[in-house]
């Protein structure tokens, strides 16, 4: 017995997954994206700066990284807190022997308890883009409109004020979306987020908001913490990537971006910072990195589609 046509009939069928919030391109189809002085790898750092509450929110879920035991759970909230009062000024200093600018995905209470690490991130040139209001600011489809419309202005609106300019970028909690989140950061105002993990170059949404891929795979935290490699395996994957993906721009024209998400608590450990500042100068050291923010990619992305 043959199946009804109708069967096989679907409306959203179409090239890549059943939305249109963007097309689908293949990245060797796509038109060369060059980078500023011919660079071929766009080294971009990412270190999430967050303020977990010692009671958490599990609404909608949890955040990975926050609290565990029973509480007050002294013990994962100190360790956090480490990363604002010790590692991330490791990783500042280290950031500034190679002269790399970064981005600093940034909790909105940081900037309220910890206003010397807004001014300290600024005075550096590195930048700040938001990443919600803290560690139980999560976003899912289960939590109301209005309520996200608000967790974005109130997180935007807090870093404004804090830094005198507006956030071009949105770093979600575990890159978590709506369905309302594109349309509502593109309604605030936003450049660009770093949620979806689908490509390694950047791209534009249906409604204008542009994608920033931040790789997961390559985190400190998924190498160091989840997977209980050593922090000379992360380098050595780090620059294995570096290397194909340099190998493969010069072999197909234009750029490649190599995104990197750091965390201070984690990466910022004194056993572990040889290595890392052993990395940064392995990257400097390659003629073709380019040390670029995420407002910086967005602004080369933005010219070559002009």
């Amino acid at each position: 017995m043959s199946l009804d046509p109708t069967y096989l009939e679907y409306a959203k069928r179409g090239l890549g997954y059943d939305h249109a919030l963007y097309p689908y391109a293949p990245l060797p189809k796509r038109a060369p994206l060059a980078w500023p002085c011919g660079r071929r790898v766009a080294v971009w750092f990412t270190v999430s700066l967050e303020w977990f509450p010692i009671t958490p929110s599990d609404t909608p879920f949890r955040a990975p990284g926050h609290m565990q035991t029973a509480y007050p759970d002294y013990r994962h909230y100190t360790s956090r807190e480490y990363g604002t009062r010790v590692g991330f000024y490791r990783l500042l200093d280290a950031f500034d022997k190679v002269g790399a600018k970064v981005s600093v995905a940034v909790n909105a209470a940081i900037a309220q308890r910890y206003p010397q690490i807004i001014a300290d991130i600024l005075s550096a040139g590195h930048e700040i883009i938001a990443h919600s209001t803290d560690m139980n600011g999560t976003i899912a489809s289960t939590l109301p409109v209005e309520q996200e419309r608000a967790l974005i202005a109130e997180s935007l609106a807090t870093l404004e004020q804090a830094t005198g300019r507006r956030p071009r970028g949105w770093h979600s909690i575990a890159r978590s979306q709506s369905f309302a989140t594109l349309d509502l950061l593109k309604e605030a105002g936003v450049d660009y987020c770093v949620d979806w993990a689908n490509d390694e170059m950047p791209f534009a949404f249906s409604n204008g908001l542009v994608n920033i891929p931040l790789n997961h795979e390559l985190s400190d935290r998924q190498i160091i913490n989840v997977q209980q490699q050593s922090v000379d395996s992360y380098a050595q994957q780090v620059l294995d990537a570096h290397d194909w993906l340099s190998a493969e721009a010069q072999a197909q024209g234009g750029g490649r971006m190599l995104p990197l998400h750091l965390t201070p608590y984690i990466i910022g450990l004194p056993y572990r910072m040889d290595a890392f500042e052993g990395l940064l100068a392995d990257l400097a050291a390659r003629p073709d990195t380019w040390f670029a923010r995420g407002g910086d990619i967005f602004d080369a992305f933005t010219a070559n589609q002009g």
